[in-house]
């Protein structure tokens, strides 16, 4: 049997969506290897959570490739407050 998945690289206003067909009991670093997108990328993620590049697949999963943070959210608020209080 067959799984059809996605893999998903976004940046701001642009993404690269690969769809793949890959074997029962393929896992996420399967598909990212299959996909051919070669970013690097700070975690996996599927259908918005976070897993482990050894998660088994399942039919119509979107794996995503999520970007290192560019700033740590507690920084994120911090600067929000300071902006805010202005």
């Amino acid at each position: 049997m067959k799984l059809r998945v996605e893999v998903v690289w976004a940046l701001p206003g642009r993404q690269r969506v690969v769809a793949l067909e890959l074997e029962k009991g393929a896992t996420a670093a399967h598909a990212v290897a299959a996909s051919g997108i070669a970013e690097a990328h700070a975690a996996l993620g599927r259908h918005g959570e976070r897993i482990e590049p050894g998660t088994r697949l399942r039919d119509g999963d979107r794996i995503e490739l999520l970007r290192p943070l560019a700033v740590e959210p507690r920084e994120a608020r911090k600067r929000r407050a300071r902006r805010d209080r202005v």
